[in-house]
């Protein structure tokens, strides 16, 4: 820890000794977790709070997001557009004209300096990079090129490992007030700098509805606009005209149209789809069926050509408008607990002409569209454990190190070559080295094998890794799950009088909601059917209906639903059809 905070304190010269005390405590835990970027790069990650507070790559230290909230000041800032911060989260560097030069004049940086990226309005930091120029050459370039090499941003799976707040409302220096609350800054902006050029165009054209919705606040003062959005969109227009509108919607990127789709058809949805005896309602059918069936013809939606990339994120961003409240009520599957129809962006949507002369036609639609269901993809994955490391080291893997069956026996074919371990004599057997005997041979083992069939090296080697499994839902990004999926279990249960009920569980897991299954199979059957707390298993619960109705579910889980059957449990308790006497 001492060490840590020399390093800190040599990174970061401005700090003060108390200031080093906060961000690296004595007494207080501080943990160290080891991840890897897309890229392949070993990162250091310190945690304090819960929080990431520090990464190390290449054994350079960085501040996240986080502690630059603490300390606004700890790096020089530069400011951009929200609409780039959206391209920043999604990967992209930031590139000189879209950085906000104020009548001050920019920061006076040297190539390779670290630098926060903030937008106008607030101090609060939003991003972490390194200037490719230093402040000298950018001016020379006329404020083109690419300006910083952004590590990370908030809203990046490195913000993800922490509390995932917001930035804070921090109040800007005199400076960056004067530029931004008058419009006569604005002219002297126009007129300072060939990149400031950008400054008005924002402002002409960024609708606030295509914004994250965690800038809008920034968005609103960026603008002048004291309103919310919604309440704007629902007023008469004032000076534009219908054309001016179609220009204005025709200027933006395509990320922006999609951004805007996904608003009109999550606020439509909740107007005019969803009721609220339909929650929880998982967030697959209500993007599948809710939101689909309120999208205008001739469009689509794709999560991922929107700025949001994940439909997880859009609305983590509308939970924290307060506009609807999500809950993961069983393990990695989220759900629509709660939804706040008398927040003023749902009372303030219009419903889009044509769809109030066809509702009638959509709305008989919606309920063959809610049935529609896609199976999930499940991958069987493996993780190094710690007795497996010595194994995998060579191939550049560590602890935790996330690979598929095919990449592990690619890895352990290669060992074995690399170390020529393969028999001599019968190349259907590979000699077992002093690392195979520590990983994969018990201790009553180790004296007796030398050699292995390659079928057994594998088949160990995977018993000896930690199971882990991927989902992948329709229209939504994979998930890593630890251990291997519970299938779905279908046990027959004897109640009272000698009748028999039939209990379905862990339907959630695999993106199916209980109470539209009971429903369905209710309406098949014509039996009673309940949902109920399964016991045992926190958040989740279970079908139970009368009778054994094991054949009815067989062929709605495995034809209907296409489920593979080996994620189904207990289809061998079906009632024998033999011949009535």
């Amino acid at each position: 820890r001492r060490k840590l905070r020399s390093e800190v304190a040599a990174a970061f010269p401005t700090l003060s000794t108390e200031q080093l005390a906060e961000l690296v405590p004595n007494k207080e835990e501080l943990n160290v977790i080891k991840i890897h970027s897309h890229k392949g790069e070993a990162i250091t990650v310190y945690m304090n709070h819960r929080n990431p507070i520090l990464f190390e790559v290449e054994k350079v230290l960085y501040p996240t997001v986080y502690t630059l909230w603490v300390y606004p000041d700890l790096l020089p800032a530069f400011a951009t557009w929200p609409p780039v911060l959206q391209k920043l989260a999604g990967g992209a560097d930031l590139m000189l004209p879209g950085v906000v030069v104020p009548p001050s004049g920019l920061p006076r940086v040297q190539r390779g300096a670290l630098c926060a990226v903030t937008l106008p309005g607030n101090r609060a930091p939003v991003a972490v990079g390194v200037a490719t120029m230093s402040t000298e050459e950018m001016l020379a370039a006329g404020m083109k090129g690419k300006g910083f090499a952004v590590l990370h941003t908030h809203l990046d799976h490195l913000w993800e490992y922490g509390d995932k707040s917001s930035p804070p409302a921090l109040a800007p220096l005199v400076t960056d007030c004067a530029a931004e609350g008058s419009a006569g800054g604005e002219e002297e902006l126009q007129g300072k700098e060939p990149g400031s050029s950008c400054c008005p165009e924002p402002q002409q054209h960024v609708d606030i509805r295509d914004v994250s919705l965690k800038d809008r606040d920034t968005c609103a003062e960026l603008l002048g606009k004291e309103e919310p959005c919604e309440n704007r969109a629902a007023e008469p227009a004032q000076d534009a005209s219908t054309e001016h509108q179609h220009e204005a919607e025709d200027s933006r990127t395509p990320q922006e149209q999609m951004d805007a789709l996904f608003n009109q058809c999550f606020f439509h949805a909740l107007k005019c789809k969803v009721k609220k005896s339909d929650l929880p309602l998982l967030t697959s059918t209500f993007l599948g069926s809710h939101m689909v069936s309120c999208c205008p013809a001739g469009k689509q939606l794709d999560i991922k050509k929107s700025s949001y990339k994940k439909f997880s994120k859009f609305l983590q961003c509308m939970q924290q408008q307060r506009i609807l409240q999500v809950k993961e009520l069983s393990r990695g599957v989220e759900s629509i607990v709660d939804v706040d129809w008398r927040h003023p962006d749902i009372k303030a949507f219009a419903v889009p002409e044509g769809f109030s002369s066809a509702s009638a036609a959509q709305d008989s639609k919606s309920e063959d569209r809610e049935q529609v269901y896609h199976a999930p993809e499940i991958i069987p994955l493996y993780g190094v454990s710690t007795k497996m490391i010595p194994l995998f080291q060579e191939s550049g893997h560590r602890k935790g190190s996330v690979l598929s069956s095919s990449e592990v026996r690619n890895i352990i074919i290669n060992y074995v070559k690399n170390n020529e371990l393969v028999d001599e004599t019968n190349k259907n057997f590979v000699k077992v080295d002093a690392i195979l005997c520590d990983c994969l041979l018990d201790k009553s083992e180790q004296d007796e094998i030398s050699h292995l069939k390659w079928d057994e090296l594998l088949s160990r080697c995977l018993e000896r890794l930690q199971p882990l499994h991927q989902v992948t839902f329709a229209g939504q990004e994979p998930v890593v799950r630890k251990g291997n999926i519970e299938p779905i279990d279908i046990s027959i249960a004897q109640r009272s009088s000698n009748k028999k009920v039939t209990i379905i569980k862990n339907l959630e897991l695999y993106g199916l909601d209980p109470q539209r299954v009971a429903n369905t199979l209710q309406q098949k059957v014509q039996a009673s059917a309940t949902i109920s707390p399964a016991p045992g298993a926190k958040d989740r619960v279970q079908v139970q209906i009368q009778g054994n109705q094991i054949h009815h579910l067989a062929k709605m889980l495995l034809e209907e639903y296409q489920l593979p059957r080996r994620y189904v449990q207990g289809l061998e308790k079906a009632p024998k059809l033999g011949r009535k006497k």
